[in-house]
């Protein structure tokens, strides 16, 4: 059966701010659904209040509606489109099932006369509902861990009684695994209830026996309403159960899972997808696994909508699920829809995997100063990053590569631990290194019985590890001269990188590569098809893996290349990474935004990210997409292979831009600003030179390089003193001091945590005004795109203050100030691109704080709010197509929009919540007023002051 004909106009939720639980997977859901729906002919509506979404573009729907996510909102939408007919609910995670709920409940969707398709109301009560999910589980005869569900104080304490410890407490309706915990011991019951039963918007927790040690599977479901089903992928959590999958480290396909083990799965998923409800849609299922020959399988959770999960088994398989899901939603069957990769076969199959991928949690622990660093059923990530390899240590090692942490891979880089007991309590407690930590264990003679014993982590995986060190310790006894072809290859097909070898043996991460290259030891890339090759694939989308050489009776050697280069002039996208605070999901948009660009200026584009949960790497953004770490020695093996005109490092945040020396060291063409001109705006003391020689006021400063040095300047600069590291993104380490004693502490701290770095020490301007300005600069014109006035005052990093667009009190002197200001600072940045630069302002005078030339996280929030292309403009102005002055710039703008940020302090409850100069927010959000005098812009006001802290 076709489509759905009646659906001529379906509403879409989307997930808001980026909170930790909830990231920029939902963007990738929610823009596959937009396409997909747009390629059928529906008109579509989309409610959503993140600015930094590519989402939320007024391209990806026929309606966008940046506001807050609330029934009000939903009403206004549903008045302004009385044709609308359908809401898909199930591509905003679960803020938009709470929302559909919630308008469920309050009986709007049936006063508009709305129909609600890919999952049904029954189907979110059941999964959500903990006591009503168990009773089913019950009577289909899956298994389900002892629980009971409470609603009062009272009723858990004789549950608890019943059950004896350990416990796991569960609140109902959160995302995240917000209110949930481990309970070992007696006395932290009580505290642990309460928490958990004020969590849950229903107060209501489920109470079940803790299945601690099993381990913990996944599987990635899609149903059609003839009811078929496919199993898209399985996903086995290396940590087991007690980790929040979240922040567990997965692997597909599941690894140690025996055939017929996975069968039953297989059967139980079906059935239980079959059983909650009647519709059509996606669905994650998880389940635990009991670590003996019995294998018996426990249902945990089932998700009816596209999750975390299914973004990674969409990248992992290059089955895109949200967009068929979306299909399946508006009456497809499966059978009917194509294979979107192979464009030859059905969208009725199930992905085979001719390789491994790992996806490692990407943590910002050091943002939370104090916070728990255990991983336990509150997931504390804030994103991810994935690695695809024909090996699971391959994978891994591509991984742990891509996290951005200073760490070259496991082992081989001197920066393990070597404390046994330190080793032992870091495997106990899990925390966000423990991934390193069992190869430190192995190096030190730990055996794999007792770290199994500790972990519960499966044999095989930790064999893998061993497997990984045998080999270093092998390839210690060479010197580079004397290594082995049999064993570098070996090492390359394993992942090491060329630094860990080189550390290895001794020598320059350079001179491996030289011996690699002798050796004919080349990167290959093959295609991700989601049918192991069986079937041709029409989609570029590959990965790199080391091969040995296959010889033809003729003689010939050679290794199989998928990727073929074309003789187009080409361009390389240098994407963000994995998402952290500081460096999100803006950037991703920034760089989705620079490929479409790009692709319009006739150029084939080229993206390099290794984040399974954005748009940037999805299939069909950029005409290649390189599913690889964005760590020097995988990007520099692509642009020798694709030979491009030059790569764009300046719309990919921190991540990029920390690239541009070696390109530039490497002769390759940064396309726009040069790396000299990055690199005087990134250290503090020439670009403090640059506005003495421009007559441009700045706050006065020092560099420091030491901690005497330090204390030297502050008695020239007067307390209170800011003191900030160079080169980081996100404020990082910024503190201000009030006193010799304070400062020499944060020095020391500093220069321990970030070795070698320059300080830089300012005045401290108390009680200024911040603004900041976005701008776009083609070496010749500058064009302001944007003017900010924060409502929180300077010393509060610009990422957690409320920022208003146009300012709403800064006088014609001021403004002029800032305007002559930054046109200055472009032109002798010798900018080609955007620009952003943050200022200070007091008695009237505008100081600069710093200069980015480089997309900011504001960008998208501009863009938005004024309805402007701009990543559009400043890409084709770096590509030397366009000048500033052949675009028209027309801002669309009544009242004014505030970019209010979001914090996830709900996951860490003991932490310093104040804030300062070190940014805290995992998102954001826009509001857009009529006027000053709207209650939320007087309430944020009034408040301006409290949050400034040292």
């Amino acid at each position: 059966m076709p489509k759905n004909e009646n659906l001529k106009k379906i509403l879409i939720i989307g997930s808001g701010p980026i909170v930790i639980g909830q990231a920029c997977e939902f963007d990738y859901a929610g823009a596959q659904a937009l396409k997909s729906l747009r390629e059928e002919g529906i008109k579509t509506v989309l409610i959503n209040s993140n600015p930094a979404t590519i989402m939320t573009d007024p391209s990806m729907a026929d309606h966008v509606y940046l506001k807050p996510l609330t029934t009000k909102s939903i009403i206004d939408i549903l008045k302004d489109h009385p044709d609308i007919d359908a809401v898909l609910p199930t591509m905003g995670g679960q803020t938009a099932l709470n929302l559909c709920i919630e308008a469920e409940e309050k009986g709007i969707w049936n006063d508009f006369n709305v129909k609600l398709i890919g999952v049904d109301i029954d189907a979110i009560n059941i999964t959500e509902d903990r006591e009503k999910f168990k009773q089913l589980m019950v009577r289909l005869g899956v298994g389900v861990a002892p629980a009971q569900t409470v609603t009062s104080f009272l009723k858990g304490k004789e549950v608890a009684q019943e059950f004896g410890f350990p416990l796991v407490i569960r609140a109902s309706f959160t995302l995240g695994g917000s209110g949930a915990s481990f309970v070992h011991k007696e006395e932290d019951f009580d505290e642990l209830l309460t928490a958990g039963l004020e969590a849950s918007p229903i107060h209501e927790v489920l109470i079940d026996k803790a299945l601690l040690g099993w381990k913990e599977y996944e599987l990635e479901l899609l149903r059609d309403k003839n009811d078929n089903v496919v199993i898209i992928c399985s996903i086995e959590n290396m940590d087991p159960m007690g980790i929040h999958t979240g922040d567990s480290i997965t692997v597909a396909p599941a690894m140690t899972l025996s055939d017929s083990c996975f069968q039953r799965m297989r059967d139980l998923a079906i059935k239980m997808m079959r059983n909650i409800g009647d519709f059509a849609g996606g669905c994650n299922v998880q389940f635990a696994v009991s670590p003996d020959e019995k294998e018996e399988i426990m249902a945990i959770e089932i998700n009816p909508r596209t999750s975390r999960s299914s973004a990674l088994a969409s990248k992992a398989t290059g089955y895109p699920i949200a967009k068929i899901a979306a299909k399946l939603a508006i009456g497809y069957t499966l059978d009917e829809l194509q294979n979107q990769i192979t464009k030859s076969t059905s969208a009725l199959f199930e992905p085979t995997l001719d390789y491994v991928i790992v996806k490692i949690p990407r943590w910002n622990f050091d943002k939370f100063e104090g916070s728990d660093r255990t991983l336990g059923l509150q997931m504390k990530s804030v994103g991810e990053v994935m690695g695809i390899g024909r090996s699971f240590q391959e994978a891994l090692h591509k991984a742990t590569q891509s996290l951005e942490i200073k760490r070259n891979g496991l082992g081989a880089d001197g920066k393990g631990y070597s404390n046994y007991d330190v080793i032992l309590e870091k495997l106990k407690f899990a925390s966000w290194d423990r991934v390193f930590v069992i190869y430190d264990a192995i190096q030190l003679g730990i055996p794999l019985t007792r770290i199994h014993e500790i972990t519960k982590i499966d044999m095989w995986f930790l064999k893998q590890y061993e497997e990984l060190y045998t080999l270093e310790v092998e390839i210690s006894k060479y010197t580079i001269d004397s290594l082995p072809k049999d064993l570098l290859l070996e090492a390359k097909q394993k992942g090491f990188a060329d630094r860990q070898i080189a550390y290895m043996v001794d020598c320059l991460e350079s001179e491996v590569y030289n011996k690699r290259e002798e050796m004919g030891i080349n990167r290959v890339y093959k295609l991700v098809d989601t049918c192991a090759a069986e079937f041709k694939a029409e989609t570029p989308y590959y990965y790199s893996t080391f091969e040995a050489e296959i010889e033809t009776k003729e003689g010939l050697k050679y290794v199989e290349n998928d990727s073929k280069v074309s003789d187009k002039k080409k361009i390389v996208v240098l994407g963000s990474g994995p998402n952290r605070i500081g460096q999100g999901i803006e950037f991703d948009y920034c760089c989705v935004h620079g490929v479409l660009a790009a692709k319009e200026c006739g150029y084939e584009t080229i993206m390099i990210n290794c984040n399974p949960e954005t748009v940037s790497t999805d299939f069909d953004v950029a005409d290649k997409l390189y599913f690889e770490p964005v760590f020097w020695e995988h990007i520099y093996d692509i642009i020798q292979h694709e030979k491009p005109e030059g790569v764009i490092v300046q719309l990919g945040g921190q991540t990029a831009l920390k690239l541009a020396e070696k390109l530039d060291r490497y002769g390759i063409k940064i396309i726009g600003t040069s790396f000299q001109s990055l690199d005087l705006a990134e250290d503090r003391g020439s670009f403090s030179k640059l506005l003495q020689e421009n007559d441009i006021p700045y706050p006065e400063f020092g560099v420091a390089e030491t901690a005497e040095e330090a204390l030297a300047l502050a008695d020239e600069l007067d307390f209170p003193i800011l003191v900030r590291p160079s080169y980081v993104l996100g404020g990082q380490g910024m503190k201000i001091v009030i006193n010799k004693k304070e400062l020499e502490a944060t020095v020391v701290d500093l220069l321990r945590k970030i070795p070698n770095n320059k300080l830089l020490l300012d005045h401290y301007l108390d009680g200024a005004i911040e603004a900041e300005a976005d701008a776009i600069c083609d070496g010749e014109t500058v064009q302001i795109i944007g003017i900010m006035e924060h409502i929180e005052p300077c010393g509060i990093h610009s990422g957690d203050s409320n920022a208003l667009l146009p300012p709403f009190n800064l006088g014609d002197l001021v403004l002029q100030q800032i305007k002559d200001h930054t046109k200055k600072i472009a032109l002798a940045l010798n900018t080609v691109g955007l620009i952003n630069i943050q200022f200070a302002i007091k008695d009237d005078k505008v100081y600069i704080i710093e200069a980015n030339p480089r997309a900011s996280r504001t960008v998208p929030f501009i863009a938005k709010a004024y309805g402007q292309p701009y990543v559009n403009y400043a890409t084709k102005v770096m590509l030397g197509e366009n000048k500033v002055t052949d675009f028209k710039f027309e801002p669309k703008l009544e009242g004014y929009a505030i970019k209010q940020p979001v914090f996830s302090f709900n996951k860490f409850p003991h932490v310093n919540k104040q804030l300062g100069p070190e940014m805290k927010s995992t998102g954001e959000s826009i509001l857009f007023i009529d006027s000053l005098r709207d209650d939320t812009f007087y309430e944020l006001y009034s408040r301006r002051k409290m949050y400034l802290t040292k």
